[in-house]
């Protein structure tokens, strides 16, 4: 069953932030093994970005199956 249109800007939305959130994750475990200091330049963006993006990736999970169990049950409803 093919996606509309919010379906695939959540799904789009969901692995940018997602797997943006992840990388920054390997980033801060690789800058820790390389003893990097956190305190200038785009590190404390880094350091934060997975504090905002993980959570929000789980509440437009929430929205995405809302939305997707909304779409189906219409359309179960109007073929049967």
């Amino acid at each position: 069953m093919p996606l509309n249109r919010i379906e695939r800007i959540l799904a789009f939305v969901i692995g940018s932030v997602g797997g943006l959130s992840i990388l920054a994750i390997v980033a801060i475990f690789v800058a820790r093994a390389a003893n990097i200091s956190f305190t200038g330049g785009v590190w404390p963006a880094v350091a934060i970005l997975p504090e905002i993006g993980l959570p929000l990736t789980v509440v437009l999970l929430v929205v995405f199956l809302v939305v997707t169990t909304l779409r189906r049950a219409r359309l179960a409803r109007d073929a049967g």
